[in-house]
């Protein structure tokens, strides 16, 4: 089976390492010459609107999936005349922007903070003063690790921030005490079946992801898992989403989903039965579901800008680098290390020592 990745980044690059066991071949759709996912299969060159290469891909393959939301839902559709494709361009489209996965959220009945549509500077000041400060000001598509937003936390922070985020459509959100953030990764198969990892405790700098560590028995588990079941069934889905939540009074709000495998996921390489990866592929192609049951206690760091030096990384007891073959550059994901312990005072003791070979 050749699979069609549209997107050639790390993502794209995991999914193929995942599926090369399982006698899958790939294809990737990428604008980048360097794209780090080239060397696992076919690259095509090309913009993600260009309808000439995405016919000679659909030509190419037995089905077609996506790395990343930044590709547009109207690509998705396109593919979608002539080859299947997981997960679906409406999944998409309400995946990609803010406002309509917030609206889905609310109309099934999932907790979210506070939120309003901006389409301009007024619109920003009136839902300021509905919502109030502190509040933070997102692009409705296209952000990500901390892009196309702002934490607003004074009223000068207001001023012309409608403009600051280049005029375009925008979502404004009530900040959100929360207490911790968690994520839930779920893959649902063609014929509905569902199933559910751990839910991930998450920390982040900068809002980029620094660190994932899944948890065991955690007692929000049901409700996430009820709360993504909602939306996998609404969306009709196929594949692995991530859920990404607040924990909030003892419950969990909807922050967003990302209709993918993720960086929250990673873990599931060394830490899980079946990784995210391999669940993805087994779900749109149609092939009976991994186990989503932990194997350790595992943990997931980033390298961001630059992945220290292989030989320190791997010396590290129970350590699995995950290098992405990229130029290494300030603030770009460039690699991450799994740590996979029997206990966890021995995985927090372990992430402590990446911890310093990052802080070098």
């Amino acid at each position: 089976m050749k699979i069609g990745v549209i997107g050639g980044g790390q993502l794209g690059r995991m999914l193929a390492l995942a599926g090369t066991p399982l006698g899958m071949n790939f294809a990737f759709l990428d604008p980048a010459p360097d794209a780090c996912a080239a060397a696992l299969g076919e690259h095509l060159r090309a913009d993600y609107g260009d309808q000439d290469h995405l016919r000679q891909l659909a030509d190419e393959v037995d089905l077609v999936t996506f790395e990343f939301e930044s590709v547009p839902a109207e690509t998705v559709a396109f593919l979608s005349q002539f080859v299947p494709v997981y997960p679906s361009a409406e999944a998409l489209r309400i995946a990609r922007d803010r406002w309509f996965e917030k609206s889905m959220f609310k109309d099934l009945g999932i907790p979210t903070p506070a939120f309003a549509d901006i389409q301009s500077q007024a619109d920003l000041d009136a839902a300021v003063a509905s919502i109030g400060l502190p509040a933070v000001l997102k692009t409705r598509t296209l952000g990500y690790d901390g892009k196309g937003q702002k934490v607003l936390r004074k009223p000068e922070d207001v001023v012309d921030t409608f403009a600051e985020l280049g005029s375009v459509s925008c979502l404004l959100e009530g900040f959100v005490p929360f207490t911790g953030e968690v994520s839930l990764i779920a893959v649902r198969a063609r014929d509905g079946e569902t199933r559910f990892y751990p839910l991930v405790h998450n920390t982040h700098d900068s809002g980029i992801l620094k660190l994932s560590v899944a948890s065991t028995d955690h007692p929000l588990q049901a409700l996430a898992e009820d709360y993504s079941s909602r939306v996998l069934k609404q969306l009709n889905y196929v594949g692995v989403m991530a859920f990404e939540f607040f924990e909030v009074d003892g419950g969990l709000k909807a922050n967003e989903i990302a209709p993918r495998v993720h960086n929250s996921g990673h873990w599931t390489t060394e830490g899980a039965e079946c990784s995210q990866f391999e669940n993805h592929l087994r779900a749109v192609a149609g092939l009976p579901l991994g186990s989503t049951a932990k194997v350790g206690e595992s943990a997931m760091l980033n390298f961001i800008g630059v992945v220290p030096p292989v030989e320190k990384v791997i010396a590290i007891e129970d350590c699995h680098l995950h290098h992405y073959g990229k130029a290494f550059k300030a603030g770009r994901k460039v690699g991450h290390a799994n740590l996979r312990c029997a206990d966890m005072a021995t995985l927090q003791a372990q992430i402590v020592k990446v911890e310093a070979l990052i802080a070098e």
